[in-house]
């Protein structure tokens, strides 16, 4: 991660950003125009959900990134960014910052009043998930230095960070190998902001389903590729596959259905403002079925919106 250059003290009396020193101060208090427009996202979540992964594949895409940063130090940081020609901003920050956290939306608000673009993603994992992570890794939570057993560690956590999670956009990891991590990280930090951006997500049962689904299709039913030696090893993705289940004329029968009713309804997701819609399709171990028709799915979506196809149960 970048290191933090020493920021400008906090927020000015006003409740607006403070000029970078040396910057002559416009007379409406603003900050000079030179300082231009900038993206912010604020990343956070439970720890073990994936906060690392996160960071580096916004930092692989071209952001510039800071880990674990002070609540009180994100308004003169974002200042000295900005002042310095910096437009990609991304911020992770956690429940050890207890202290302040509460005051994460206030400054969030007043980096919007200033007219920047700010985004929260927050990460997440079953507790299960992040107990067996923590065993495996051997490494402490942050909270039991407080005494607290790894379970009690990570309900306080999750209690702390639940307005967070709230207000955010959520990914569940629980189930989401790092490159399909990594792959959503970089689609929701290249989203345009005033767009429909669809997401269409293949995930296999037996992993669970994913949380950040506006809509979920079971293609259990379908014949499955699986009990075909040949097939067994190859993806969705494959042309025997793809083949396979292309010759099934239940396939395209229920493909069709999928993009009529995703289509027929996309209006009314633009009307109602939302940015992001996601759709998954599950089979039963999210390698054949469901990515084939995820596939499918996203090339006809293609056209109308901005669509990226992540696969939860493959390697990206």
């Amino acid at each position: 991660m970048n290191d933090v250059p020493a920021p400008p003290s906090g927020i000015s009396a006003e409740g607006s950003l403070p000029n970078p020193a040396g910057a002559a101060t416009p007379a409406d208090g603003s900050l000079p125009a030179t300082a231009g427009l900038a993206e912010v996202i604020v990343v956070s979540g439970m720890s073990g959900a994936g906060k690392s992964v996160a960071m580096r594949a916004l930092e692989d895409a071209g952001w510039y990134c800071t880990d674990n940063l002070p609540v009180s130090t994100i308004i003169g940081l974002v200042v000295t960014l900005r002042a310095s020609g910096v437009t990609r901003i991304a911020l992770s920050t956690d429940a050890r910052n207890r202290v302040k956290l509460d005051d994460l939306p206030d400054v969030l608000t007043i980096l919007r009043n200033e007219g920047l673009l700010v985004r929260e993603v927050f990460l997440d994992a079953s507790t299960e998930e992040l107990v067996r992570r923590f065993r495996e890794t051997r490494r402490p939570h942050p909270f039991s230095s407080q005494g607290l057993s790894l379970d009690e560690s990570i309900a306080v956590e999750r209690d702390m960070l639940a307005s967070f999670a709230e207000r955010a956009y959520s990914i569940d990891t629980t189930s989401l190998r790092p490159n399909a991590l990594r792959a959503e990280i970089k689609a929701f930090a290249s989203a345009e902001p005033e767009r429909l951006h669809l997401f269409v997500y293949s995930f296999g049962f037996k992993y669970g389903i994913p949380v950040e689904a506006d809509f979920v299709f079971d293609a259990r039913f379908l014949p499955n590729p699986y009990y075909d030696p040949a097939l067994r090893p190859l993806t969705g993705r494959d042309a025997p596959v793809a083949a396979f289940l292309a010759a099934e004329p239940m396939s395209g029968r229920f493909l069709d259905d999928l993009a009529r009713l995703v289509i027929n309804w996309l209006p009314a997701f633009v009307a109602d403002h939302r940015r992001i819609l996601s759709v998954a399709i599950g089979c039963t171990g999210g390698q054949h079925r469901s990515v084939y028709l995820a596939e499918r799915l996203g090339e006809r979506l293609a056209d109308l919106h901005p669509t990226r196809v992540i696969h939860q149960g493959l390697k990206q």
